[in-house]
């Protein structure tokens, strides 16, 4: 059992994604020295990201890990604090509001939640060892363009996958669009778009066995097996985006606040960052699965902290 904590502070942020170190320069500027938990990857999954060429102010692009760690830097001048620990549950029907830990009970007057979402991948041989820069990736969006008159691969079936190929598309020379079943999950509008266009080719009824390339350090290939005749073949491309799905980090949220079906915390009507308990706020990927980008992550992570400094000089 956790030893309740004799402190209470003023804002408790966990997370410390592009949402959660965002959320931490405006209340440390605000004079409210918010303590920001850091869970088991610190900076969240930009972190993984070797170059990112979508975040304004950076004209040449910018490396993944360097631009949270001046984030965490820009955060901890203003007077930050920040500790590595897992919250576990929370208690927010008290005042001040509980968040539980392995070590200790914290007790804070507002708490800005920023978990991020973890994506869903497929665990094959080769994935983890050549994801983030080495030709793995999960999002189109952020990598797209580092594969332009190459070709590359999508997993997945839904509209998130039909999405992701159709935008490969503008860089791409080819899209394999894989999956495991004869016809998409996505919607019929978003099926048709993939199935039809020229440049993305369906790979029906396979299932990815292995990454290629890991003695190289950079993807070289995708193997599949036919799901209906057990034959193995290999896809030749120089970039795997995976696209089944993100998993939100909300567990030790959910007895207290509202999630949807697939596990994301839904902010009340009318606002992107307040939720039903007042001086509790959201930001990030854990409340959003449309966007997933940095900038809206930040954005919102902005937003969360000038509702709590409001919040709280209301409450004072």
């Amino acid at each position: 059992m956790s030893t309740p904590s004799s402190a209470v502070e003023n804002v408790v942020i966990v997370g410390t994604g592009c949402a959660g170190l965002t959320a931490a320069v405006y209340t440390a500027r605000a004079n409210l020295s918010p303590l920001i938990l850091e869970g088991p990857l610190p900076g969240g999954q930009l972190t993984t990201t070797s170059e990112v060429e979508n975040f304004p102010g950076f004209p040449e692009g910018v490396d993944g890990y360097e631009l949270m760690q001046n984030l965490r830097k820009q955060a901890t001048k203003f007077g930050a604090r920040f500790e590595q620990t897992l919250v576990s549950s929370v208690n927010f029907s008290s005042n001040p509001k509980q968040l539980i830990t392995s070590e200790k009970t914290l007790l804070a007057k507002s708490v800005i939640i920023s978990t991020g979402a973890s994506p869903r991948m497929t665990g094959i041989p080769g994935e983890k060892e050549l994801y983030g820069g080495k030709g793995v990736t999960t999002c189109a969006t952020c990598d797209g363009a580092f594969y332009r008159n190459m070709d590359v691969a999508v997993i997945g079936g839904g509209d998130s996958a039909a999405e992701e190929a159709l935008f490969l598309t503008r860089f791409a020379s080819k899209v394999y669009l894989v999956h495991r079943r004869d016809s998409l999950r996505a919607s019929k509008i978003m099926s048709d778009r993939a199935t039809s266009h020229p440049k993305i080719q369906m790979v029906w009824n396979s299932a990815p066995i292995e990454v290629m390339g890991v003695k190289e350090g950079s993807v070289s290939g995708l193997k599949v097996q036919d799901t209906k005749t057990g034959a193995f073949s290999v896809l030749p491309i120089k970039g795997l985006f995976v696209a089944i799905g993100h998993v939100p980090n909300t567990a030790p949220f959910k007895d207290s606040l509202d999630l949807d079906d697939a596990g994301y915390l839904v902010p009340v009507l009318g606002s992107q960052v307040k939720t039903k308990i007042p001086g509790v706020y959201v930001a990030g990927d854990c409340a959003d699965h449309i966007f997933r980008q940095a900038i809206t992550a930040a954005g919102m992570g902005c937003q969360a902290a000038i509702e709590a400094e409001r919040w709280l000089s209301e409450h004072s």
